[in-house]
């Protein structure tokens, strides 16, 4: 205090009443700064509406210094808000982009490897048609003599058989794996393949006739079944591929139209010739040991006549439609088997009935 005036809050006041009303107004201000947190917005904004609508009672021009006060802290609170959104945002940012770029990382490792794999795909599906078309070209090249005599080994799969003489056509593609036993073909689609057979149903899923690894696989004979004492049902597996090979068109004769056009398969053994004729399309599935249920792929040779129609009745329930062809005991049958996937396990079968012996 002066001679010239009093000080509150660095503003003078002249008469002793001003000053009594400005500590008046200074002790509701620091009561209010203490009950009030200072660095919350909320708390600030709502203390200087109160200060506005006169709840506080101030007597002098403090009151307008304390509603500059509280903007002032106000602005602070907004700044450093501001500042924290802005690092938050920044940091937003940063993580996004670095999403971004192990996303774009990521997608060029799947493209890269999608590349890799149709390269891969391709070149076994060129290489795989390429070996059929050489072997089928060799099928149908006349046989020299070294070539004969090479070929006059006997087919065999568990133990040695009397054979009868190999035909022609197979006497060159013997010298090239002598677990041929056969060819394969339905006309307008791919299957024209060589037939192969092993004592490990498993091996041709996985290899062609070189023997070398090929996805496609090999069609295959089953490995109960016999060519040289002719069993009752010989059945072929092959994958169903989605390009379309091996028995990738098998699936056509779910049509019955389509089924009517292609009656009948061809299907030539070492030793014969044979036209086959499609009496039974039906859907499947490989079923556990444990299931009693009529299994296709056990159905090999039979013992009876009885056995042989109970098996008929069995693939004419399951047929999707009625091809009017039917077989008797004593009749040859052709199973042609692959995936179908439409569910787990699921098989897709043709079985077909000998008609003619081609010379």
């Amino acid at each position: 205090m002066t001679q010239t005036g009093y000080t509150v809050e660095g503003r003078q006041f002249r008469t002793k009443s001003d000053y009594a009303r400005a500590l008046h107004d200074k002790k509701i201000m620091d009561r209010l700064r203490q009950e009030t947190d200072l660095e919350d917005a909320a708390q600030l904004k709502r203390l200087k509406e109160d200060v506005l609508n006169g709840k506080h009672n101030f007597f002098t021009l403090l009151q307008q210094d304390f509603i500059e006060e509280i903007d002032g802290y106000l602005q602070k609170v907004s700044g450093e808000r501001k500042q924290k959104l802005d690092g938050y945002v920044q940091q937003e940012l940063k993580r996004r982009e670095r999403r971004r770029k192990l996303m774009i990382v990521v997608c060029s490792l799947v493209a890269a490897g999608c590349l890799v794999y149709l390269g891969v795909y391709s070149y076994f599906n060129q290489r795989t048609e390429n070996e059929y078309q050489a072997l089928s070209d060799l099928k149908e090249r006349p046989v020299m003599e070294n070539e004969a005599a090479a070929s006059t080994v006997q087919y065999t799969l568990e133990e040695e058989k009397a054979a009868p003489e190999v035909l022609d056509e197979f006497k060159n593609l013997l010298n090239v794996n002598k677990k041929l036993i056969g060819w394969v073909k339905i006309d307008d689609t791919n299957i024209d393949y060589p037939v192969m057979q092993t004592t490990d149903n498993d091996y041709y899923l996985e290899h062609n006739l070189n023997q070398e690894y090929d996805k496609n696989g090999s069609i295959f004979l089953d490995k109960d079944c016999d060519i040289v004492e002719p069993s009752t049902n010989l059945i072929l597996y092959g994958h169903h591929m989605r390009s379309g090979k091996m028995f990738g068109e098998l699936d056509k004769y779910e049509s019955q139209t389509y089924c009517e056009e292609h009656p009948y398969i061809q299907f030539d053994t070492l030793y014969e010739k044979g036209t086959w004729q499609v009496m039974y399309v039906f859907r499947s599935k490989v079923y556990s040991q444990e299931e009693i249920v009529f299994k296709y792929y056990q159905f090999i040779d039979v013992n009876s006549e009885q056995e042989f129609d109970s098996n008929m009745q069995e693939m004419a329930a399951l047929s999707l439609y009625d091809t009017g062809v039917t077989a008797e005991y004593g009749d040859r049958l052709l199973t042609l088997s692959t995936c179908d996937y439409e569910e787990t396990n699921g098989r897709f079968v043709i079985v077909a009935k000998k008609v003619a012996t081609k010379e």
